[in-house]
């Protein structure tokens, strides 16, 4: 063991560092259901570059009948383009004074000091990282991930979005469902009677063929009234997916699709109230720089302030979350559940 308790201790925080950065991407997507569905389906993907593009299909060719001589039209049809994104970068400090360091002299006791420290800087990141994944991207003058409220947000035909224009494109909107406005024939709140037939309409609209939203995420006011509308034989609970990682998670069935419901919510909880976010997954990413997914800032033993007698290192991660078709994700939400 080295003479110098200080050193042991930025060798030991180093090391442990290193080891445990391997299992942040974990680590972060099993506290969030999306981000654990993208990880399960091998949606974290790498990129490289000063931005994030993603190819996106703008227009099909036309079918032609025809019959014997005549011509067929081949016309010129542009049917991809680009939607970008810019990278949003976090850190999550761990720093710890030398007196710290100093009062916690010996083996054991440096371990504990830094697990406890290690372990509030994982909090922090799940916490910013859940907070990020719900946002609009606007904190921090920019700088945070754009989450759901941009990607999925209640006013569609506003705003750019990935670097397109929602309010001349409407080819780049998502959707969204009001209880208290658009099932007139069902009711106007969302409730145990209401919520199956609302979310029934909504599948019919928004599928084709195999595509549709495979991932409801739900506010406790919703998951409630979902829970209410089953009885116990009914009631279908997944315990693979995100079941088996602890989530809070049931299954839609009807509009002839499988859907996995989870609720999003709680004590600290970032879902907006009275909300379901229908999500097709496969349209959706993480793209993140693998030179910095949830890696160290500073090589080795991190850095020490020239005018401060402590010791400072980061977890850091540089990345967003990007779409790649909007068509058949959807926002449900109840404006007025008093109505």
């Amino acid at each position: 063991m080295p003479i110098n308790p200080i050193a042991h201790y930025q060798q030991v925080l180093s090391m442990a560092l290193e080891d445990r950065s391997r299992g942040y991407q974990d680590l972060v997507s099993n506290s969030n259901a999306l981000l654990n569905v993208l990880r399960r389906k091998g949606l974290w993907r790498p990129y490289s570059g000063p931005r994030i593009r993603e190819k996106v299909q703008i227009n099909k060719p036309a079918g032609q009948w025809y019959s014997g001589y005549d011509f067929l039209d081949n016309p010129p049809v542009e049917l991809f383009n680009d939607v970008y994104y810019t990278p949003k970068m976090v850190a999550v400090p761990i720093s710890l004074t030398m007196e710290e360091i100093l009062n916690n002299d010996g083996e054991n006791q440096i371990m504990d000091t830094m697990e406890s420290y290690i372990e509030t800087a994982e909090s922090a990141l799940n916490d910013t990282m859940d907070i990020a994944i719900h946002s609009d991207g606007t904190a921090n003058g920019g700088k945070q991930l754009t989450g759901l409220a941009a990607a999925v947000p209640v006013v569609t035909n506003t705003g750019t979005y990935a670097g397109i224009d929602r309010a001349t494109y409407s080819i780049w909107r998502t959707t969204t469902y009001d209880a208290n406005s658009d099932f007139p024939t069902i009711g106007t709140q969302v409730t145990s009677t209401t919520i199956r037939p609302m979310l029934t309409q909504i599948f019919i609209r928004r599928q084709r063929g195999r595509r549709g939203a495979d991932l409801l995420v739900m506010s406790p006011e919703h998951y409630a009234a979902y829970d209410g509308a089953t009885v116990a034989i009914q009631r279908v609970t997944r315990e693979d997916g995100l079941g088996s990682f602890g989530f809070t998670a049931m299954e839609y069935i009807g509009a002839g699709r499988r859907v996995e419901i989870v609720m999003e919510g709680g004590i600290g909880s970032n879902m907006p109230a009275n909300t379901t976010y229908g999500l097709e997954t496969d349209s959706l990413r993480i793209r993140y720089n693998p030179s910095r997914n949830f890696d160290k800032l500073f090589e080795g033993d991190g850095q020490k302030p020239i005018n401060q007698d402590a010791l400072a290192q980061y977890i850091g991660w540089m990345g967003e979350l990007t779409m790649t078709n909007p068509l058949f994700n959807w926002r449900f939400r109840d404006s007025n559940p008093a109505a």
